[in-house]
């Protein structure tokens, strides 16, 4: 685990908060396709190792993250559909739709922040502030950095460097906590801040690198 920092800056998306499937999955739904969570989470751990790999190696995908996702998801399926396809993606890309908060995020968050100044950093549409209110958790940050607002998305290095600037933060003295190892953990490192990967799918669990699985265990691992 890092260590001598003194902010901690969270990803928003797999880390603080959690897609709506229900929502996200609608079209999907409406035509009695109900792929099941261990799908899902299988799905998001191969296409974690692939987009790392094209990234963590200087390349460019030719899609992001989320239609690489479903463009797989819809061949496990053998789902033809590129307007369903799409409309799934722009479910997924709204962040109204990521408003399902584990208990106890809350309290956890009020702990942490009695030792560290806390912030986020989260490539979204500009709207993340107002999901985080409805959550009830925006209070806890000082700042809340959107990359709909920056006008950039993580791993560049422009959205960490807006953020730590808008609380006075050093690099070398921030930990950054984020779900995707390319995009979170080698965007905040190559600005200079420390980084641990938030792993509940465990897509990294044998890659080596400082990761948990909860906020529980961030807390514990702070101690």
């Amino acid at each position: 685990m890092p260590d001598n920092f003194r902010f901690i800056f969270f990803d928003v998306g797999n880390t603080l908060l959690f897609a709506n499937r229900a929502r996200i999955l609608a079209p999907l739904h409406h035509r009695n396709i109900s792929p099941t969570e261990e799908h899902l989470l299988r799905l998001e751990c191969e296409v974690k190792r692939v987009f790392d790999g094209i990234l963590e190696h200087g390349g460019k995908p030719d899609h992001g993250f989320w239609d690489m996702f479903y463009a797989q998801l819809f061949r496990d399926l053998q789902l033809d559909d590129e307007i369903l396809r799409q409309e799934v993606i722009a479910n997924t890309r709204s962040s109204a739709n990521w408003d399902q908060i584990r208990p106890g995020t809350r309290e956890a968050l009020q702990r942490i922040g009695q030792n560290f100044r806390t912030a986020v950093i989260s490539n979204s549409d500009g709207k993340i502030k107002d999901i985080l209110s409805r959550c009830a958790i925006a209070d806890c940050f000082l700042t809340i950095t959107d990359s709909g607002i920056v006008g950039k998305e993580k791993p560049h290095p422009l959205i960490f460097e807006t953020a730590l600037q808008s609380v006075g933060a050093c690099a070398e003295d921030s930990l950054y906590v984020g779900d995707v190892y390319s995009v979170d953990y080698l965007g905040s490192t190559r600005a200079g801040m420390q980084a641990v990967l938030f792993d509940s799918a465990g897509a990294y669990r044998e890659k080596g690198l400082p990761r948990v699985e909860s906020l529980h265990e961030l807390e514990q691992r702070l101690r």
